[in-house]
Order: C-alpha cells, then sequence, then structure tokens
C-alpha cells in the first residue's frame, strides 16, 4: 500500500491536494500532523519563486527538507521552470510537483505565469519542453498533477501522462474533470483507468473524494495506487487519517468535537496569526474558521460572530464557547 518515490517511502497513500489560498503552511503542518502519506504546496509561479518574491517563498517552504511534502510549480517557460525546481530542491525540497491542472483563468489564459496549469494539456511540445525540463533540472523524484484534458474533446492527456513517464516523471495525479468543468458535476473515476492501462507509474486519483466510501469507490474505479483529498479536507484536517484508516480496514477514530476540537482549531488560528501577522492572519482565518463551524454544526449566530470579530482573544472566546454549547451547535435558542 505505501508509495514509493526514490527513497522517500509515502504511506498512507491518501494525499493533501494544493489548494491556492487554503493550503498555506500552516494548514499543511496541521494536516500532516494527522499523518497524511503527502501534503503539497499552493502552486507557486515559477518565475515568481526564482526572483525570491517573498509570498512565492511562503507558498513553498513547507517543502523544504520534509520528505512527506511537495512543492508545487506551475508555468509555461521552461526556463524558469528549471531554474525554480533547480532552487527548490537546493533549498530542500525533497520533491517537485508539476502543475498541469489548475483550471482559472488566470493561470489558463496567458496572464500572470502565462497560459500554464491545465492549458499545457492542448500544446504536447510545450507540455514536453516543460517536463523536460524539470526533471533534468533536479536529482529529486518529479512528480505531476493534471486533469482529464482541455474539454470533452481533447483526448490527449493519455498520451501527456505515458510521454510524462518516459521523461522520469515518478508519480502521476489526476483529477477526474476536464479544466471545462473547473469544479461542476462529478468527477469521473471511471476516465482516469484510461491513465492506468497507459503508465506504470505511481497513479493518484483525485476530485470529489471525501471520506473512506469514496475513496474505496474512486481506487477501485480508477485502478489507482492512491487518493489525492482537495475539498474534501475544508474543515476537517483530520480527514486523511479517517480515510487512511478506511482504506486499510483499520476502525475510524471519532471526529473531535467539544474542548478536543477547540484546541485543533485555536492551534491552527493561532498558526495562522504567527505566520501572517496578527492583521492579515485574522482576514485568512475567516474561510477556515467558517469551514470549521460549519462541519461542526455550529449555528448561525455564533457561526456570524466567530467571523464578524477581528480581535484575537475575542475569537478564541467565541470558537470556545461555539464548540462547548450545544445549543450553539445545533442553533437552538436557548
Amino acid at each position: 500500500m505505501p508509495i514509493q518515490l526514490g527513497d522517500i517511502t509515502l504511506d498512507p497513500p491518501v494525499f493533501l491536494a494544493p489548494m491556492a489560498g487554503i493550503t498555506d503552511l500552516p494548514y499543511r503542518k496541521l494536516v500532516a500532523s494527522f499523518g497524511a502519506g503527502l501534503v503539497v504546496s499552493e502552486m507557486v509561479a515559477s518565475q515568481d519563486m526564482v526572483n525570491a518574491k517573498p509570498a512565492a517563498r511562503a507558498k513553498a517552504e513547507l517543502g523544504f527538507g520534509i520528505a512527506a511534502s511537495a512543492v508545487q510549480l506551475a508555468g509555461r517557460d521552461p526556463h524558469w521552470m528549471g531554474e525554480a525546481a533547480r532552487m527548490a530542491e537546493a533549498e530542500g525540497a525533497r520533491i517537485i510537483d508539476i502543475n498541469m491542472g489548475c483550471p482559472a483563468k488566470k493561470v489558463t489564459s496567458g496572464s500572470g505565469a502565462g497560459a500554464c496549469g491545465a492549458a499545457l494539456l492542448r500544446d504536447l511540445s510545450h507540455a514536453r519542453a516543460v517536463l523536460e525540463a524539470v526533471t533534468r533540472a533536479v536529482a529529486v523524484p518529479v512528480t505531476l498533477k493534471m486533469r482529464l484534458g482541455w474539454d470533452d474533446a481533447c483526448e490527449n492527456a493519455p498520451q501527456v501522462a505515458r510521454m510524462a513517464q518516459d521523461l522520469g516523471i515518478a508519480m502521476l495525479t489526476v483529477h477526474g474533470r476536464t479544466r471545462a468543468q473547473f469544479y461542476k458535476g462529478h468527477a469521473n473515476w471511471r476516465a482516469i483507468r484510461a491513465f492506468r492501462e497507459v503508465v506504470d507509474i505511481p497513479l493518484i486519483a483525485n476530485g470529489d473524494i471525501v471520506d473512506a466510501q469514496s475513496a474505496t469507490r474512486a481506487m477501485a474505479q480508477s485502478g489507482a495506487n492512491g487518493v489525492m483529498v482537495g475539498r474534501g479536507a475544508q474543515g476537517r484536517p483530520w480527514v486523511l487519517r479517517d480515510i487512511a484508516a478506511g482504506l486499510s480496514g483499520q476502525t475510524r477514530a471519532d471526529a473531535p468535537k467539544g474542548a478536543a476540537l477547540f484546541q485543533i482549531i485555536a492551534r491552527h488560528y493561532e498558526d495562522m496569526l504567527s505566520f501572517y501577522g496578527k492583521t492579515l492572519g485574522a482576514k485568512v482565518a475567516r474561510k477556515h474558521l467558517g469551514w470549521y463551524l460549519e462541519a461542526a454544526g455550529v449555528g448561525d449566530a455564533p457561526r456570524r460572530a466567530v467571523l464578524t470579530t477581528d480581535d484575537p482573544e475575542q475569537v478564541l472566546r467565541l470558537l470556545r464557547a461555539a464548540l462547548t454549547d450545544e445549543h450553539a451547535q445545533t442553533g437552538c435558542a436557548a
């Protein structure tokens, strides 16, 4: 069941997907603490990283020196992609991941990093150049994350996967949607099997995996060796542990609640304040706090009170009350 990439063992084969604005350093550290087999940095624009822009370096920070983490790079220019990979390896990155799956318009339209992400699936020669640049630049394992294709008419994605394997890509993750779908509809795990038929490297299924049941179905339908969890982990950083337990036939631990849940959220909140600074950290934390409180069944009024308060001490007091008060969690009036 473990996945071997060079001298790195990824166990369990349940990984945290890169999510822009979400899988920052504090969140990746928290998810890793629950035993994720791999966590991946937010997508880092290759040229920004080479030019040492602070935001880009902060996104990649957890990948430096940590075996069970990867730095994900995005870009269209093979030179910058190779240089960014070389820099990340020199800083201590143990795994480099290439993004050919991001569907965002600002990534695929030519602005920012420049027609990269999922856009590379429409240009085999350019995709090859990027893959060659990165795999030749570093000695550490290089992985690739992609989608089923640009749209339903684009059927060359398995060809990209085979090309990637031939160029030395060590592991492939496939999101079961095309770029045209963005995140609409349902992930097509069966379509991922077409990739299993053309590559021998470890294959990871991604998309709509939220619990052990969906992970089991995804692996059965795709023939994948593991799963990658994205939005299903929002507000539930422990869910990868639960999925791993289900896949291995172990008893799933109870989800934290009450005081135990408060301690997890408080630690995450304080880590965000420390990482970003008090003002920005409070803003960044709101989306995470909202997901936590929604998942915990906290009512509208106490949830709104937490999310409209900027003072950290007051936020923590309100969180503790919301998570340990049965009325607050059910939304019932006292």
